[in-house]
């Protein structure tokens, strides 16, 4: 069966898909149920930080969890979209509960060598994605229960992002924003944004009913608080892409924005978490895990 074929297919397939929202980070966390078994994915889960006190906490994991648990599902992976610098992932927590492979895409190795060598990580850290249990290549098809999904490499703001489609529903990442916060910025190392508009080029070729499942939302304006839009609401109203944007247009708007914005709050210690597959670093001498401070660096 063609790519083509199968996202046609796919629309046929209705998981159901349960939203989960930490407001520190404005990040959602998505438990995707196959709608003909039991089997279940995450998408995207947070470990929480109080970053000045040096504390984690795992209270929006343990709501992913419980609500597995309580409906019985077979947790079978966990999916990373891209390595976040905005929080950091709870999936090795989750899984060490309710089992489950932890995927992400395959070019995870290009970004572990750029902040391999910017946290110095050392020999212990391995820059072959083998901290993850799963590499998505472009076009991998996999299962959830009887649910065929699709990988789909979609790099910009980063050169690891992937698109995950399952059944009528595709799970972005960083590359969009509902229509009225635009798009991801792609000044971090590796991004670039005529990438990035290409990749939304392709999400935005996914069938027009497809539902799109956002990674962030910052409520623009004050609304309240969306994650759940349409391939269709995107191409006609997004305020960055939307009514055919050209590719020059785009990449003058977002270089120019992208230069005005600061480095995101969490993205020292997310980083050297999330390029771990969200394991820590591993203890020193004394017992203590601890998280770098490289300055001047970024």
């Amino acid at each position: 069966m063609s790519k083509e074929e199968s996202l046609s297919n796919s629309l046929n397939c209705c998981p159901e898909v349960i939203a989960f929202f930490d407001e520190d980070t404005n990040t959602f966390s998505y438990v995707v149920r196959d709608p003909a078994s039991t089997a279940c994915a995450v998408v995207d889960s947070v470990m929480e930080i109080d970053y000045a006190a040096g504390r984690l906490s795992c209270e929006g994991a343990d709501k992913i969890i419980d609500y597995i648990r309580r409906h019985k599902l077979d947790l079978q992976w966990l999916i990373e979209t891209h390595v976040h610098a905005d929080h950091l992932s709870a999936a090795p927590y989750i899984q060490q509960q309710l089992g489950g492979q932890i995927g992400i895409g395959e070019h995870i190795v290009s970004v572990q060598e750029v902040f391999g060598k910017i946290f110095n990580a050392g020999t212990e850290f391995q820059r072959d994605g083998s901290q993850f249990d799963h590499l998505f290549a472009e076009g991998d098809r996999y299962m959830v229960g009887q649910m065929e999904c699709l990988a789909l490499h979609t790099p910009g703001h980063t050169p690891a992002c992937m698109t995950h489609v399952m059944g009528d529903a595709a799970f972005v990442g960083d590359t969009l924003f509902m229509p009225d916060g635009g798009t991801a910025r792609a000044d971090f190392p590796g991004g670039d944004a005529r990438t990035l508009y290409r990749s939304i080029q392709r999400v935005l070729s996914l069938p027009e009913q497809m539902r799109l499942f956002m990674c962030h939302d910052y409520m623009p304006n004050g609304r309240p608080v969306e994650y759940e839009t349409t391939v269709l609401a995107e191409k006609h109203s997004n305020i960055h892409v939307g009514g055919g944007v050209s590719e020059d247009d785009f990449v003058a708007m977002r270089e120019a924005r992208d230069a005005t914005l600061g480095m995101p709050r969490l993205i020292l210690p997310s980083l050297q978490v999330n390029m771990r597959a969200g394991h820590l670093p591993p203890e020193e001498d004394n017992g203590t895990v601890y998280l770098k401070l490289p300055l001047n660096i970024l």
